[in-house]
């Protein structure tokens, strides 16, 4: 029998990456990691390579069912130049310290795009649908847009065996949500990009596209779109201390070039101190605060100060492996 193995991963432009991918066909696969070959491809089409020396890798690191084809799988990739060593638009290369100790729980907001008018999915022509209020969460044809979409795709992504935790409509008309958690970045950051590319190639069969950026509708009274960024380590778990979560926001606080440039392009468009945000060059940290920084969630205090925090600054076009990064190198100079 003959298999697919779509090999996906991310290529060169700047300041955001795209998804790439394209496919090999092998015969008596039996799904396993270390049975994908590494594959070259054309860098100087990805904006990652000269034309004069333009083989680049792709290295497997992950790889899931593909539920939408039969006998085929999606196999995540990060890139490497020809001499074996970690391209510089390689994320996943930046997280130095990858173990169970930190656990990662991301929360993906997207619009979806009609492609016709080249705005949401339940935005008119011309002018707006009626104001933020009775999208989030929301019911009925008056308020969700695009359900069959991310209903399906939430299906695609537990058939494929990725560690979806949720998802819901989100504040604006067609912007939706959905919640990763994994133990370790690298996982946390394939399950992402993996997910990332399912919703991509789901709206793709709808004709509808998938915008990422912090803040589509530009100067408006909607809200824009993040990567909340949920994190814990072994230490935030079983300290009960209020000291270490103190300790780890002021350390956060000391660094906030290392994460805002990370965080995601545009994303000044997004934080400006409105719509649930903290203004980008400043940075505070609170109890149930969705305009901090960093949020304490009310469970973590209810639990002993055992639990999380949730940085609430990363957009949602940002690059998980190096928010992941950021987030493990201030904890760790924290607790030093």
């Amino acid at each position: 029998m003959k298999s697919k193995l779509e090999y996906i991963w991310l290529d060169g432009y700047q300041p955001t990456q795209s998804l790439r991918s394209k496919t090999m066909v092998r015969s008596n696969f039996s799904g396993k990691l270390e049975e994908c070959p590494m594959w070259s491809f054309d860098g100087s089409s990805t904006e990652q390579a000269d034309g004069s020396d333009s083989d680049c890798l792709l290295k497997p690191v992950a790889i899931i069912p593909d539920p939408d084809r039969k006998n085929s799988y999606l196999v995540m990739t990060e890139v490497l130049n020809a001499d074996g060593t970690p391209h510089v638009s390689n994320g996943r290369a930046t997280i130095e310290t990858d173990d169970d100790d930190f656990w990662f729980g991301f929360e993906q907001e997207y619009f979806l795009i009609n492609t016709d008018t080249d705005l949401p999915l339940g935005f008119p022509e011309k002018g707006f649908p009626a104001p933020q209020g009775p999208y989030y969460c929301s019911v009925g044809g008056k308020n969700a847009f695009g359900r069959e979409i991310i209903e399906e795709h939430l299906d695609m992504c537990l058939e494929a065996g990725l560690n979806v935790e949720g998802i819901n409509a989100e504040v604006a008309a067609g912007q939706w949500e959905f919640q990763i958690f994994s133990k370790g970045a690298k996982q946390a950051g394939d399950e992402i990009w993996l997910a990332r590319y399912l919703i991509e190639r789901t709206a793709e069969k709808y004709g509808v596209s998938v915008d990422w950026h912090p803040k589509p509708l530009g100067d408006t009274d909607w809200n824009g779109s993040g990567m909340h960024a949920n994190f814990s380590n072994g230490a935030m778990r079983e300290s009960g201390s209020e000291d270490v979560f103190n300790k780890i926001c002021e350390e956060f606080g000391k660094n906030i070039q290392r994460h805002i440039s990370v965080y995601g392009a545009d994303n000044d468009q997004r934080l400006t101190g409105a719509h649930e945000t903290q203004s980008i060059d400043q940075f505070s940290y609170g109890v149930s605060d969705r305009g901090a920084s960093i949020r304490i969630p009310v469970g973590t205090i209810e639990d002993g100060w055992k639990g999380r925090l949730e940085d609430r600054r990363p957009a949602s076009n940002a690059d998980p492996y190096k928010v992941a990064a950021a987030i493990i190198k201030t904890t760790n100079e924290a607790l030093a």
